[in-house]
């Protein structure tokens, strides 16, 4: 498979601006399979609107290296090429000592050449530097090209190309790109604005920005990719002949796709309604209730009774209920926002989530799951990262003892109610041998 990895210096240096912009650039001649490093739910989105294929996570924490070999195979088959993005710096991973968790770790389990995004703005001959420190800290990871942000005009960027040609052989200037703070991203507290639709104003936006990029020096960089990859189902096949109800929409959009697939396998029907905009809960027998930003429309959400009161009634009749951050905020008795207004929820745990100006995470979390725990056993990978609490006692029931992480409280997480489990933890289906077993084993 031919490919490359995007990799930044550090964060904010614009990799996820560039890299979709870049995507959406190519895809107009290519098939293009994206692909994100670490726990990131929004970057995702916006490479699936890009290249109209969905995007992947890659992360060596959570995934070991045959799965991510095998999902990169399985997702890339009929594709032209692969685009992975970065997460933080390219050497940024789980600990000061290791590379798990990071870039550069997917980069040489995969065989790829990473094209180097730096921020250049107010450098010269340091960009050299700071290209041939990375070039030279870890040999097997292989930087092939960079990519120089943040220009601000044509006397800067000569000097780049001197610096560039004069220190930095053997590595290929994709491009550089001037100092736009138009064509950027918004944010909000969770990181970029999400991106649900097929709506590509953003999108072209990001062309504009990735517009200097020589695509054919990617092309010729993709070539440098080493091996093939296996490229069969990584999920355990089942005929459960079940239907799941999973909300998606703005407040329920943070969902690892593998893990819809991983229950699709199963045969579970996934089917995605909107409660913000007033659907009422499908018939199902089962829900997935993913993160998102429900606490940004906690009104038509308590309007929406038939779903909260649905879901209620299918935790009390045992059907098998998960809920990830925001859905555990919505499984509560009420949901505090930023401005202190309680409304109603689910009721399903008596206790409220409460939105407070504390970030929690982004952190990876390792959890062992205890005999309560319905839907989950032994120890789980995954991670966590909110803005709320959920103001539980220490002596409700929780099905994970974290050995690595906040959780809910007194390092415990998932409260457990019949076969319901709410917690802040977002596995990955792909981070255990099956995932969507708990769910089955309920029915």
């Amino acid at each position: 498979m031919k490919g490359f990895v995007i990799a930044g210096t550090g964060s904010g240096v614009g990799k996820t601006s560039i890299t979709t912009g870049i995507m959406s650039l190519l895809s107009k001649h290519h098939k293009v399979q994206g692909f994100k490093v670490g726990p990131d739910f929004i970057d995702p989105m916006y490479h699936s609107v890009a290249t109209g294929r969905p995007s992947r996570n890659l992360d060596s924490f959570m995934m070991d290296e045959s799965r991510i070999r095998n999902l990169v195979g399985y997702a890339s088959k009929d594709a032209d090429l692969c685009v992975i993005e970065g997460v933080r710096g390219l050497y940024e991973g789980f600990q000061g000592d290791s590379d798990i968790g990071s870039t550069a770790s997917i980069a040489k389990m995969l065989g790829l050449p990473v094209v180097l995004v730096v921020d250049a703005g107010s450098l010269t001959r340091s960009s050299a530097a700071i290209i041939n420190g990375f070039r030279s800290f870890d040999p097997d990871v292989k930087i092939a090209g960079v990519i120089l942000n943040k220009v601000s005009g044509s006397q800067h960027s000569d000097k780049l190309e001197v610096a560039m040609s004069t220190y930095c052989q053997g590595v290929q200037v994709a491009g550089k790109i001037r100092k736009d703070a138009e064509n950027s991203l918004g944010q909000r507290h969770l990181g970029l604005n999400t991106i649900l639709d097929e709506n590509r104003s953003g999108i072209e936006s990001l062309e504009r920005l990735a517009d200097p990029v020589d695509l054919d020096v990617l092309m010729d960089i993709a070539e440098n990719a080493e091996g093939d990859l296996p490229d069969q189902s990584p999920y355990v096949k089942r005929d459960m002949r079940a239907k799941i109800a999973v909300p998606y929409d703005d407040a329920y959009c943070f969902y690892y796709r593998e893990n819809l697939e991983c229950l699709g396998a199963s045969g579970f029907q996934v089917k995605k309604f909107s409660p913000v905009n007033g659907d009422v809960l499908p018939d199902a027998d089962a829900v997935y209730l993913g993160g998102g930003y429900p606490e940004l429309h906690a009104e038509d959400l308590e309007e929406n009774r038939d779903f909260l009161e649905g879901v209620k009634n299918m935790s009390d009749e045992g059907k098998p209920i998960l809920g990830e951050c925001g859905g555990l905020m919505t499984m509560c008795s009420g949901m505090i926002d930023k401005e202190g207004k309680r409304h109603r929820m689910m009721d399903i745990f008596g206790c409220d989530s409460v939105f407070v100006n504390k970030r929690h995470g982004p952190t990876y979390v390792i959890a062992v799951a205890n005999d309560r725990n319905p839907l989950f056993k032994g120890q789980v990978r995954a991670h966590e990262y909110h803005y709320s609490e959920v103001q539980a006692s220490k002596d409700d029931y929780y099905g994970f003892s974290l050995r690595r992480g906040a959780g809910i409280t007194d390092f415990k997480d998932g409260l457990i109610r019949k076969n319901t489990v709410g917690t802040y933890m977002h596995q990955h289906a792909l981070s255990t041998e099956d995932w969507a077993k708990g769910f089955c084993d309920r029915l």
